[in-house]
């Protein structure tokens, strides 16, 4: 692989009891992958993930092991990059939130409430994938046709986008249902 580009993302496998969660977690609601978590490639052999204690700027080198980057999925252009790596800088500090994968789950089964939906949504809160899908949408790029919401999103999911093939008409159809 060559070296990432800043605005490119990275999935990567986590371990200990996190790691278990995230991945029973996107088993049971179909986005099971080889991934758990998602970040940002920002530029100067920096990434900016979110993390529980909230978004954090740290080296690659102190990044979990690269699993796949987004390179050469994305004709993106220089701006987008900039963008895409401005805006994740910008969001260093933003709090996480562990109900983010509650509503993620009950939106797939089609039971989340609206008041859930929208509080998630007005907490600011992010979740590693959110952080990933709300910069690029702040550069112009929907990463999911779909119909679901901005932030709607899980490791698994990005995956998916950069897997395609891996990919059923099944799975396209429960998420179609799910997100509208």
């Amino acid at each position: 692989m060559t070296s990432p580009l800043p605005g490119d993302f990275c999935l990567t496998k986590i371990s200990g009891v996190t790691g278990r969660l995230v991945a029973a977690g996107q088993a049971l609601i179909g986005d099971a992958a080889p991934v758990q978590h998602a970040f940002v490639y920002v530029g100067g052999g920096r990434i900016v993930q979110a993390m529980p204690g909230g978004a954090e700027l740290i080296k690659l080198d102190d990044a979990s092991v690269p699993i796949v980057w987004s390179s050469g999925h994305f004709a993106l252009t220089s701006v987008q990059r900039v963008t895409i790596a401005g805006e994740a800088l910008s969001l260093v500090g933003t709090p996480y939130s562990y109900l983010d994968y509650a509503s993620l789950g009950l939106a797939h089964f089609r039971v989340r409430p609206a008041w859930v939906r929208d509080y998630v949504a007005s907490t600011g809160h992010l979740i590693c994938s959110q952080l990933v899908d709300e910069v690029y949408l702040r550069a112009g790029v929907h990463l999911f046709d779909d119909g679901r919401l901005p932030g709607d999103v899980t490791p698994g999911d990005l995956y998916k986008l950069l897997h395609p093939k891996r990919v059923t008409s099944t799975d396209r159809e429960l998420r179609r249902l799910a997100y509208g």
